[in-house]
């Protein structure tokens, strides 16, 4: 009999085998969302979406990339419930591989990832893709697969197949890659190639299809499972001087707006709020010069935290997502934001996407 790791997955393929519509979902970053692929169907996820349609032409399945560039498994925690957990995803591939760092903290809000899905529904068929920076090798997967190991979660690693590829010479890193992260074309039909190796593995096994109803203990402290954010429309913060976005959003990739901006010097924004953990997001632009905040708790200015909303990096405006507690005594806090440099040649006011709270 195979390892109970792939239970969940075989299950999922008999109920495509009887018939039952499923939906097939992705949550990561840039290289879930497509970055690099001349085409949404060239993207690995769709490519894998694709693997389901033709091994059960006769049921009927549903597509959902939530995969936002640039994002951590912070962001995503809490974000997934509105991007992917409402449209009932039964199959479910998670990458933040190479957008969390290999440590201890992200080892826990990607566990907080893990336990939400499978929360929400309890047989959903999940899968860790462990992409990876392919001139260094580098990745978080040996903190992340630790987790899904918890949870009877298959993985899928990069590493140690196409990086170990390039490495032996079978390819060069410029017939992948163009950056030595995002995937090509071929590319991504290579790392959809390895998950579809998973798949055909898990179709064709003889195993038990019994999925547990109760989640194991938390390898971590498991402090990020019920993070919120808040924004425009789910929080009343104090404003002077900061404005509400009232801009339409147009779907969840439509990423700044719903949040607030200041672009004076003494602007400022406040939040009440009860927490232990708490992260502050706000858009680092390339439109330089960008004002420059501050932010402090509990007026307490000797642990204030600088907010720049410059970014050094080019490719494009960042969501940055800061943690300023983490594992703190839950309590009550009082949270301001003030704008501290500010010019009239600046190029875009600064930005507060939002608070991440639990």
């Amino acid at each position: 009999m195979e390892k109970p790791v792939l239970s969940r997955l075989k299950n999922m393929m008999e109920k495509a085998e009887s018939g039952t519509p499923l939906t097939i979902g992705f949550l990561g970053g840039s290289i879930t969302q497509g970055s690099a692929a001349t085409s949404d169907k060239l993207n690995y996820a769709y490519q894998v979406y694709e693997w389901w349609q033709k091994n059960y032409p006769q049921t009927k399945f549903d597509f959902v990339n939530a995969g936002v560039g640039g994002t951590s498994s912070l962001f995503g925690a809490a974000r997934m419930t509105q991007d992917l957990l409402i449209y009932q995803p039964d199959f479910v591939v998670v990458d933040f591989s190479v957008n969390d760092g290999a440590d201890e903290f992200f080892q826990e809000t990607f566990e907080a990832v893990l336990r939400r899905i499978l929360r929400w529904n309890p047989e959903a068929a999940v899968v860790v893709l462990n992409n990876v920076f392919y001139d260094t090798g580098e990745n978080a997967e040996v903190y992340h697969n630790a987790v899904a190991a918890n949870y009877n979660i298959p993985c899928v690693s990069m590493k140690s197949t196409l990086y170990q590829a390039i490495q032996d010479g079978t390819y060069t890193r410029n017939e992948l890659t163009a950056d030595g992260l995002h995937p090509n074309d071929k590319g991504h039909a290579l790392v959809a190639g390895e998950i579809i190796k998973l798949l055909d593995h898990a179709k064709s096994s003889q195993i038990e299809t019994v999925c547990p109803s109760e989640l194991p203990k938390p390898l971590t402290a498991n402090a990020y499972e019920q993070i919120q954010r808040w924004n425009i429309l789910n929080s009343s913060p104090v404003l002077k001087g900061f404005r509400v976005d009232t801009e339409e959003k147009k779907g969840y990739r439509d990423f700044f707006k719903n949040g607030w901006t200041g672009s004076k010097v003494g602007d400022k924004i406040a939040f009440e709020v009860e927490c232990s953990c708490l992260a502050v997001q706000y858009r680092k632009t390339i439109w330089k010069p960008s004002p420059v905040a501050k932010l402090v708790i509990d007026g307490d200015e000797t642990t204030a935290v600088i907010l720049d909303g410059n970014f050094e990096e080019t490719w494009g405006n960042c969501l940055y997502l800061q943690s300023v507690l983490h594992h703190e005594e839950r309590k009550h806090h009082t949270i301001e934001i003030e704008i501290i440099e500010a010019t009239e040649e600046d190029k875009a006011p600064f930005y507060l996407l939002s608070m991440l709270v639990d």
